[in-house]
């Protein structure tokens, strides 16, 4: 499926932290809104990442520019928000928060925004793309293996109970 790239606009910001919500809530094995409500805030409120430093929310549109879905870039790692030792890596771009509606998935839609959020990070010139995900988004969790992200324990974190997976991938050579 052809899809468009492209930032966030500010009329969006609703109908994509709605669909955040629902997408992480239904994920199995995933902490729910009340276990988490946090979290889900920060996924209801997702617009407000353009309000960070060297930050982009990226969407993916249909043809009949429907929303498929989104992700947040990450230029200043120090922006990035997560446990462990993340936030103090330097010469990297991060991705969070990345959701496919259930309506879209296996379409590629995953796998273009994570792209366009390589291509951010090799438009900065930096070395390395971090990202975190956890067991219950193996699909996700594929997808990275297969862009060419590479396990990094030393980027784990709990979050609550939650074990969470860093990973990144060498911008070198690319």
């Amino acid at each position: 499926m052809q899809l468009t790239i492209r930032d966030l606009r500010p009329e969006e910001s609703d109908a994509l932290g709605r669909l955040l919500v629902e997408v992480y809530s239904n994920l199995d094995g995933f902490p729910t809104p009340e276990e988490q409500p946090r979290y889900y805030e920060l996924l209801a409120n997702i617009g407000r990442f353009t309000e960070k430093r060297d930050t982009r929310v990226l969407v993916a549109l249909s043809d009949e520019g429907e929303l498929v879905g989104g992700v947040v870039y990450f230029g200043d790692m120090a922006e990035y928000g997560s446990g462990g030792t993340a936030t103090m890596v330097k010469d990297a771009s991060g991705i969070r928060l990345l959701g496919i509606s259930p309506k879209f998935r296996a379409m590629g839609a995953g796998r273009q925004l994570t792209n366009a959020c390589i291509r951010l990070a090799q438009e900065k010139g930096h070395s390395q793309v971090i990202l975190h995900t956890t067991q219950a988004m193996r699909i996700a969790w594929g997808l990275y293996e297969r862009l060419g992200f590479e396990r990094s324990e030393d980027l784990d974190f709990m979050q609550g109970e939650l074990p969470v997976y860093g990973f990144r991938l060498s911008l070198a050579g690319k």
